[in-house]
């Protein structure tokens, strides 16, 4: 498996301890999913006005969002719907996509939730790879179950949201 971060923002520090934890939760959430395959995602951190730009140009929304996933094998919840998709044949991985957070827009929101930036972030991150994973919140039941997964995830980061 290799989880690749980029950090391409100068806005937010990133520590050691931060990318070791990024890490751990890719690790815990394909786990938690017995997703056996070996794979390869791709992390990028960035601005809010970089993420804006990318906003714009695939979804044509023009203002920073918190996270974009974008999945490259086709997948449903958790399971390879199809074979076509990228496959490193060389390292025998498959390409599960890229995951690009707003580290801005995450220390916002960790301020105006009212919790630490590593939850938020971790939080984020979850949702990202859940998506590569072919989960979704287009309706109600797919939604709750996505969430679960992140909460479970949370949990067990000891990153659970204090109220």
């Amino acid at each position: 498996m290799e989880i690749f971060i980029e950090n391409i923002q100068d806005k937010i520090e990133v520590s050691d301890e931060i990318l070791e934890l990024m890490e751990k939760a890719v690790k815990t959430c394909l786990e938690h999913e017995k997703f056996e395959h070996p794979y390869e995602i791709s992390i990028i951190l960035m601005d809010n006005e970089k993420i804006r730009e990318v906003n714009t140009e695939q979804r044509n929304i023009d203002k920073p969002t918190d996270v974009l996933s974008f999945p490259i094998v086709d997948m449903y919840e958790g399971v390879v719907k199809s074979s076509q998709g990228d496959f490193d044949m060389d390292e025998g991985r498959i390409i599960l996509g890229d995951i690009l957070i707003s580290l801005e827009k995450a220390k916002e929101q960790s301020i105006e939730y009212g919790h630490s930036f590593e939850r938020e972030l971790i939080f984020l991150l979850t949702h990202g790879v859940f998506h590569l994973l072919g989960y979704d919140h287009d309706r109600a039941e797919r939604e709750k179950k996505m969430f679960d997964k992140q909460d479970t995830i949370l949990k067990i980061l000891n990153l659970e949201r204090h109220k």
